[in-house]
């Protein structure tokens, strides 16, 4: 068995509402997709990450193809064993361990906004070679073949889902909204614990976007990244956008008070911690410590 095999055999199916499913995978010590560097490891499966479908009937939205053709020729095995014959493909956004296995669903209708489908389409070359973030490449990239922009509305089966787009974590955020549920798949909009900063002058629209999100009234929220136990078990309450904004001030702090960069990531998010809205997960450490990094050189020091 090679490693990419090991780390298939550790996809967990887990049904945190009716009729959702979430593909998770990583968070195995020991455990690695390949050997030496490589972004399936390094920034998928050390933290963790699900993909979802929503079933209805005979019918799927698949929300991200996950880390690997593999990976979504799972997924879309176990949701045929369920009965689905039809399927449709949303994209979070253009990362890479979001997109990985849309091949897979070549003859679906894959839906993206159009900030998505700009991105990906101008890092084609690239992500195709194993450039882009370097291996493992991801070839054919399939692209979108919808695209939208603000809003669209679906139905699966019968029941209505909301696309939204967003600023938060990258500028081409896709988020689904279940208004009869209470229900938002969020995507890297949340990460539990800390959210993961790729553009540090954003933040400031971040917070607003993140006020945005919190009026909608979610009851649960589920993440692409998180805790396995925590998504199984329904998701995060509405506490989670508050503790994620709490964590983006401070960052935003270290503008005026460069010299708190040292405080630990558990000191900072004590209080949500503490309460249980979060849970701390030590290789969010390294995320932390980037974070700093990104938000400081954009102010000209170094710590």
């Amino acid at each position: 068995m090679t490693e990419g095999d090991a780390a298939l055999a550790q996809l967990q199916v887990l049904r945190p509402a009716p009729g959702v499913f979430a593909f998770y995978a990583g968070r195995v010590p020991g455990l690695r997709f390949a050997a030496g560097p490589n972004w399936v490891d390094d920034g998928a499966l050390s933290l963790g990450i699900a993909s979802y479908a929503l079933v209805e009937g005979d019918a799927a939205l698949v929300y991200d193809t996950h880390v690997s053709r593999p990976h979504a020729a799972a997924i879309r095995r176990r949701l045929a064993a369920e009965g689905v014959r039809h399927f449709t493909v949303v994209l979070s956004h253009w990362h890479l361990d979001h997109v990985a296995g849309t091949a897979e669903f070549a003859d679906c209708e894959v839906i993206a906004n159009v900030r998505t489908a700009a991105h990906l389409a101008a890092r084609r070359a690239a992500i195709e070679a194993g450039t882009d973030h370097g291996p493992p490449a991801i070839a054919p990239l399939v692209l979108p073949t919808r695209t939208f922009d603000g809003r669209l509305r679906l139905r699966v089966g019968g029941r209505p889902v909301e696309l939204l787009t967003a600023d938060i974590h990258s500028d081409d955020a896709t988020l689904l909204w279940l208004p009869e549920a209470g229900l938002l798949l969020a995507g890297d909009t949340l990460e539990d614990p800390l959210t993961y900063v790729g553009e540090p002058l954003a933040l400031p629209r971040h917070l607003a976007e993140l006020d945005r999100l919190a009026g909608l009234g979610a009851t649960a929220i589920l993440p692409n990244h998180g805790a396995a136990a925590r998504i199984a078990a329904g998701g995060y309450g509405p506490a989670f956008i508050p503790a994620t904004q709490a964590y983006i001030r401070w960052l935003l702090g270290l503008r005026d008070a460069p010299g708190r960069a040292g405080e630990a990531p558990t000191e900072i998010l004590a209080g949500p911690l503490a309460d249980g809205t979060l849970r701390w997960f030590a290789p969010y450490a390294a995320v932390h410590q980037q974070n700093v990094r990104r938000v400081l050189a954009e102010v000209g020091t170094d710590g």
